[in-house]
């Protein structure tokens, strides 16, 4: 048996199992009824509680030097701030990956409402087809986003998917953060934050990281412990601004 494969022949290995996945979800009569009100549901909470926000935010200068340089952004944040994010990065057409488990389905019917194309995989199952679909879609001109400890966590530790495709492709990582003043946290595994009504929301947001088309293993592991390293200040300082604001 080959130990030593290419980069070319681990992606053929990948396509013939579950990392490039390539079965729509079957769901049942009662899901193709149930799904759709849920999603309606969801999409209009955000859209209600969204308008009432109250943003303090720094300009996009980051972004806009990604831009600027002939790249497209890859957008990475925690899987906790999905509600937030939704509704301040509507209608910009950013390629979302979303898992083909139950959420996942959810959380797809709903963010299309704001605009967002899906591509659908993670890192259990399809996560390399979704990540050739985001590769075309960087492209073609879109932005692309994870959230970045989806689907299913472990919470708040940053996977590898956006440090490969910016290998790949050149674009930048770009990570940011939300931080709510009022909200609600769900009991589920990443603790979801729904804001109130008429909530202050911080969104702090970093220079991009980059990923040189060569990089070998320890270059891409390094890569990966900084984009960690990023997000996890971004969400101290965030956090600890509304803190600081109650003081």
């Amino acid at each position: 048996m080959k130990v030593n494969l290419t980069p070319e022949e681990k992606y053929e290995q990948a396509k013939q199992g579950l990392a490039y996945w390539n079965q729509p979800r079957q769901l049942s009569g009662w899901q193709k009824i149930w799904i759709p009100v849920v999603a309606r549901i969801g999409a209009w909470m955000i859209s209600c509680v969204g308008q009432t926000l109250r943003w303090e935010e720094s300009l996009d200068e980051h972004l806009k030097g990604i831009h600027r340089s002939g790249r497209q952004a890859i957008f990475t944040f925690w899987h906790s701030g999905i509600f937030p994010a939704t509704w301040y990065w509507r209608n910009r057409g950013i390629v979302v990956m979303t898992s083909q488990n139950l959420d996942g389905e959810y959380i797809a019917r709903i963010i299309r409402t704001f605009e967002y194309g899906v591509a659908r995989g993670s890192s259990s199952r399809g996560g390399m087809k979704a990540l050739s679909e985001m590769s075309r879609a960087l492209k073609r001109g879109n932005d692309v986003a994870f959230t970045v400890d989806g689907p299913r966590g472990p919470r708040f530790h940053a996977k590898i998917g956006p440090v490969l495709l910016a290998r790949r492709t050149g674009a930048g990582i770009f990570c940011f953060h939300i931080a709510l003043r009022h909200k609600i946290e769900l009991n589920n595994w990443d603790r979801s934050q729904i804001p109130l009504p008429f909530s202050r929301a911080l969104i702090l947001k970093a220079p991009p990281i980059y990923v040189t088309p060569h990089a070998d293993g320890e270059e891409i592991r390094l890569k990966q412990v900084e984009m960690q390293k990023v997000l996890e200040r971004l969400q101290q300082e965030s956090e600890g601004y509304w803190g600081k604001a109650s003081s």
